[in-house]
């Protein structure tokens, strides 16, 4: 597991939210070493049991909420199905069908596999976007292993204040680093109030001034994401079955 070689200061006053990234110019060229975890595929299970981050086979999760300015819902489920990144690694496939009012949106395939310390690991993904012209954006794809893309971790095994790391990494397309900032706690959703939260806050250099909030519950996964910046965007846990 790799972590970024700084520290987050986060400074909320009223709306507005400063937040010192590791990738900040003021950081200086060649202050961080490249990122290239390495990994082994022995080390690896599609068996995906972080208490913060647990899919089960069969497992569906629905989302409801608002975002680019309509409402969306997503039906998010766990396959058996696996997928073999390029790198080598077994993944668990866990697709993501978002709708709004039954028009399909997206239709996402992730890959996520756990290491032998219990991190969960996201190893790329298949994604299509479907435009209001009729077109389809596949833009948003990557997979660990080509065109030097990196797998990034998504939860730790023990996720601590102020741990730092990246959820992904390829150059120009995507770059999520998470940062724990927040244990403990409840968060209410429409599925019901869930006990003992996770708070992350995420960033991508991609999208200056951009951050997202994400709260995760045990035995779940995550309740609720929303966007600190920008336009109001948010998803919030319906249901659970499996």
């Amino acid at each position: 597991m790799r972590k970024l070689p700084a520290v987050l200061v986060i400074v909320a006053v009223a709306t507005t939210i400063v937040v010192w990234a590791p990738w900040a110019s003021s950081a200086g060229p060649g202050s961080a070493p490249p990122y290239e975890p390495v990994l082994d595929p022995a080390d690896f299970t599609t068996t995906i049991d972080n208490p913060y981050f647990p899919l089960p086979v069969d497992r569906t999760l629905v989302y409801r909420g608002v975002k680019d300015g309509q409402t969306q819902e997503d039906h998010v489920t766990v396959t058996d199905q696996t997928k073999t990144v390029a790198e080598g690694i077994v993944a668990r496939v866990v697709t993501d069908v978002a709708t709004h009012d039954g028009a399909l949106l997206e239709k996402t395939s992730d890959w996520y596999a756990q290491d032998d310390h219990g991190n969960v690991w996201y190893l790329g993904e298949d994604t299509a976007a479907y435009l209001p012209n009729g077109k389809v954006d596949t833009s948003g794809s990557w997979e660990a292993g080509v065109h030097d893309a990196e797998p990034g971790i998504v939860m730790e095994a023990n996720p601590q204040i102020p741990d730092a790391y990246r959820q992904e990494f390829l150059t120009g397309q995507a770059e999520d680093t998470a940062w724990i900032v927040d244990r403990g706690g409840s968060v209410s959703v429409p599925y019901g109030t869930l006990k003992n939260a996770l708070t992350t806050l995420e960033a991508t250099r991609l999208e200056p001034g951009a951050y997202d909030q994400k709260v995760y519950a045990p035995g779940i996964g995550i309740a609720r994401e929303q966007a600190l910046t920008g336009a109001s965007e948010f998803a919030e846990l319906v249901s659970v079955t499996g």
